[in-house]
């Protein structure tokens, strides 16, 4: 596809009012206050070259709309850059894109395309802004808050090894290709809790981070973390799910006595670092608490 010919069927997708036909370099937004936030998928490092284009389209913005999840805000719209890179591959993606967009009734503001050199990896990057966001910080955790999580863990990680050949459910592998943002949750959670992130490296890790944001340690308990059944018939491993990425999950920070449909798997005390129980019994950190991006070589 050529950029016209991409641009083109853009503007027959969802389009913010700001993006004004798509016509112009900027966009005019007058909502307010804003939340923006920015994502970008790499192929090879978050998404495989044999998934589907439609799925990645649907990722990558999902991806960006968990984190507006996280603030409790609104998605308003985003911006999309984008690589041309093979004709196929190109409308599959806009396939997805629709399908992500009218799902979580997001818009179109704007974006870039460029074009991708011959056998280069895809880099795709979405900016997203949302409206009407109460935006707990992920350092806002007090001493004796509870740690809470939504929904189920490591369903996303055993997602990647279906993906990658391993015999296993299709609604796991959905849960890799196809993350659902938590946004209704996110819009009821968010007035009301201290801290809150979305789990995308990993629960431990991701944990770890909103401890050391809010100065504390966090201790968590791996018999309380929350395991689907389609999880528990695969593999079971509670702490390979809680090392696993990729499950936008809303982690939060909130009083013991908070009532809630999300799970209770720690809590925050003065000092630093992460504690590690299995059923009350201390159990040694793994080497690897989550993912982290490191430079090669």
């Amino acid at each position: 596809m050529t950029e016209a010919e991409f641009i083109a069927v853009l503007r027959l997708l969802p389009l913010h009012v700001a993006a004004r036909g798509l016509v112009d370099d900027t966009a005019l937004l007058d909502a307010s206050p804003l939340v923006v936030t920015t994502d970008t998928l790499v192929e090879g490092v978050h998404f495989l070259p044999t998934d589907p284009a439609e799925d990645v389209a649907w990722k990558l913005v999902a991806t960006n709309l968990s984190d507006l999840a996280a603030k409790g805000a609104t998605p308003e719209g985003i911006l999309l850059n984008y690589p041309l890179g093979g004709d196929a591959w190109d409308r599959a993606f806009l396939v997805g894109l629709a399908e992500v967009l009218t799902a979580f009734d997001t818009r179109i503001i704007g974006g870039d395309t460029v074009t991708l050199p011959p056998s280069a990896p895809r880099i795709l990057t979405v900016t997203a802004f949302g409206s009407d966001a109460a935006a707990p910080a992920r350092s806002g955790a007090r001493e004796g808050d509870a740690l809470y999580v939504t929904g189920t863990i490591g369903d996303a990680g055993a997602g990647l090894a279906i993906a990658l050949g391993a015999d296993g459910p299709s609604e796991l592998l959905a849960a890799y290709r196809r993350p659902q943002p938590r946004l209704a949750d996110g819009r009821i959670l968010a007035p009301h809790v201290y801290a809150m992130m979305d789990v995308s490296d990993g629960l431990l890790i991701d944990a770890s981070r909103m401890a050391l944001a809010s100065g504390l340690a966090v201790t968590i308990d791996l018999a309380d973390v929350p395991l689907s059944d389609a999880y528990r018939a695969f593999s079971g491993d509670r702490l390979a799910a809680a090392t696993a990425g990729d499950d936008y999950q809303l982690l939060f920070a909130a009083p013991e006595a908070f009532v809630t449909d999300a799970t209770r798997i720690g809590a925050f005390s003065a000092g630093s670092g992460l504690t590690l129980h299995d059923s009350g019994k201390p159990v040694l950190l793994p080497s690897s608490l989550g993912y982290e991006h490191r430079p090669r070589g």
